[in-house]
């Protein structure tokens, strides 16, 4: 067991050096630590929220959505407070099943924030007993980590141990919510008990800012091994991180280190990823890495009076509308890594993002994402619903706009997305060890009138075997399940080395050699993949040699819907009222359909029961060939 939990800890921490590192030191070039010190406003004057008390302003912050807040408490009256067992805990180990200990403690998250804002919604009282529950009873848990997250304690278990506070996503999470409960409620809290608030108090402070300050061993801080892999733990912690000092802090030179602290630490995750903004993660963790970044530069904003600000930063603002760029429509996204195809942008942060950085793009596209009418609600991030109901009116008069540019193009990223006469091709180079990584070096989607044709599968339901030795033995991670060759019998392989290669990107066409994505087995001396749109059809060709042919090459696409391979040479495809033909030479491929069917909800949810993967198999083992399919609409 302990052997198991090592080698997550290894793909967690991902601890391999970025080729791409760039010392920007975005937020260190803005203020030093004694700058810091000068700029920073104290004993929380930068919060313009209204105090509890305060009635008339939350009657006018929250407007029309009072009610629904109201009585979206007036359901908790009566809750249970959930526990999280040992054994809840150990199931990770067991089976690797993550819900049952996640599922009743952000059961117990998403309570404590529901009450808090029908408290300040009414402000009669009403909901203070249970909202009392459950922040004692939060503070009476060992730790507010994830079990899967645990493992980073020197006990490398996921039972959660009292001497050593893990700082992860959710535990960091709890600090900022129970910081903005302080932070609103303590006056309160203390007229029932004095001793609520002082326990509060404490728990934050122990759990989250002492550590912060004291151990720099969490990897997602970047202070050990520069350059090494960072993602949006980095951001999201930190933004929480920030948030507990800027609400909890009121010594100025133990606020002022804190602060450079996660400026310095902020700096690194902007050293690691690329300057043209691409989200290497995905669309599905925009919101987490892009969207989280956007959190804790606007607290630092705030914090500082404005001093410290990098919002005219051109990275900035692509990081924000790669979010735009990277939607297709009808609820459809671009899907590389751990991204489902379905995605529907959280409207609000989209257009704090578009606001903080001049945007008209991101704004336009934040309209057309609103949903009317739904109360803003984000679980137990309090500080983005508080900041969604700052801009609600605004965004209510924004007008709904999307235009998806013929060209898209991220050369550090090596995403590129292309567009004309409704279809809509996204392609990628990259390396193998990108930030929930699949093996998918060269892959593409392709869909036609906002419907998905050829398809990347997505990613299932998370299990200790995602983020494991073992990740690499599900299917929806292996180039073989991607829009790719088996090349000699041999799929791409993980690891930075695994790369693209002579990577090109001009409006209507893409080409990169793949080989140097494949291991040794594969013999593959050069692999080039193009794609060439132009005009209502995409052709795709394989020009490729091999240092020797000992096994049939098979080019694999997925796809779904209704599939038709009874006419040699062509297969056409259905979805609903969408149609497309796959073109292809007979002669050079004997081609069969594997169903795979889809049983885990996070991939059925979106395909339905099953998917297809179309396998070219070709006829002839040839060292130097040519491969060439077309897809068009009908």
């Amino acid at each position: 067991m302990k052997r198991i939990c090592l080698l997550t800890i290894a793909l967690l921490l991902c601890a391999t050096w970025a080729s791409g590192y760039t010392e920007r030191n975005l937020l260190q070039k803005e203020a030093d630590l004694e700058k810091l010190k000068e700029v920073l406003v104290m004993n929380q004057q930068w919060v313009e929220y209204p105090a509890y008390a305060d009635r008339a302003g939350w009657d006018s912050l929250m407007g029309a959505y009072k009610e629904t807040y109201i009585r979206q408490g007036e359901k908790l009256l009566d809750y249970s407070w959930k526990r999280v067992n040992a054994t809840d805990y150990l199931e990770f180990e067991r089976s690797g099943n993550r819900d049952i200990m996640e599922g009743p403690l952000e059961a117990n998250n998403r309570a404590i924030t529901d009450l808090l804002l029908a408290e300040l919604a009414e402000g009669k009282g009403r909901f203070t007993d249970q909202l009392i529950n459950g922040v004692f009873q939060a503070c009476e848990m060992t730790s507010w980590a994830l079990a899967a997250h645990l493992i980073v304690q020197p006990s490398n278990r996921s039972l959660p141990v009292y001497d050593y506070p893990v700082i992860d996503l959710v535990s960091g999470d709890m600090g900022g919510l129970l910081s903005w409960t302080y932070y609103f409620m303590h006056e309160t809290f203390d007229k029932v008990n004095p001793e609520i608030s002082r326990r509060l108090r404490h728990e934050i402070e122990t759990r989250v800012m002492q550590p912060y300050l004291t151990n720099d061993s969490f990897w997602w801080m970047g202070r050990q091994n520069k350059g090494r892999m960072l993602n949006n733990w980095n951001p999201w912690c930190n933004s929480n991180v920030l948030m507990c000092f800027l609400l909890m802090e009121n010594d100025r030179d133990r606020l002022a280190q804190a602060v450079y602290l996660t400026m310095q630490s902020v700096d690194e995750f902007f050293n690691y990823i690329k300057a043209d903004g691409g989200c290497e993660e995905g669309p599905s963790y925009w919101g987490h890495a892009a969207g989280k970044t956007l959190d804790y530069l606007e607290l630092l904003y705030d914090a500082t009076g404005g001093e410290v600000s990098i919002f005219d930063e051109p990275m900035i603002r692509k990081m924000g509308e790669y979010i735009s760029r990277s939607y297709i429509g009808n609820g459809w996204v671009v899907n590389f890594a751990d991204a489902s195809a379905k995605g529907d942008a959280n409207a609000a942060l989209v257009y704090r993002f578009g606001k903080a950085v001049n945007s008209d793009e991101l704004k336009g596209f934040a309209a057309l994402m609103r949903k009317p009418k739904a109360a803003p609600r984000n679980g137990r991030d309090f500080f983005r619903t508080l900041a969604a109901l700052a801009i609600d009116g605004e965004l209510q008069e924004a007008t709904p706009k999307h235009e998806i540019p013929p060209f898209t193009w991220y050369p550090e990223t090596e995403f590129c997305y292309m567009s004309q006469h409704g279809m809509f091709l996204a392609t990628k180079g990259g390396y193998n060890d990108e930030s929930h990584n699949h093996n998918d070096v060269g892959t593409f989607s392709l869909w036609i009138d906002q419907t998905p044709v050829l398809i990347d599968a997505g990613v299932g339901t998370y299990t200790r075997q995602t983020f494991s030795s073992e990740r690499y033995s599900i299917w929806t991670m292996q180039s073989n399940y991607h829009n790719l060759p088996l090349i000699n019998g041999v799929p791409e392989s993980y690891g930075r080395k695994y790369k693209a290669t002579d990577v090109k990107a001009q409006p209507g066409f893409f080409e990169v050699n793949i080989a140097t994505a494949y291991p040794q087995e594969a013999k593959v001396k050069q692999w080039l993949r193009s794609y060439r749109l132009k005009g209502k059809q995409v052709k795709i060709n394989d020009a490729f040699e091999l240092e020797e042919a000992v096994s049939p090459n098979i080019v694999n696409f997925l796809t779904w819907g209704e599939v038709d391979t009874s006419t040699a040479g062509k297969v056409r495809i259905r979805i609903n009222g969408t149609q497309a033909e796959l073109s292809y030479d007979p002669d050079c491929f004997e081609l069969t359909t594997e169903t795979k069917e889809l049983t885990d909800p996070k991939l059925s949810n979106v395909w339905g029961k099953g998917i297809y993967r179309l396998c070219f198999k070709a006829r002839q083992q040839v060292k130097k060939g040519n491969y060439s399919f077309t897809v068009k609409r009908l």
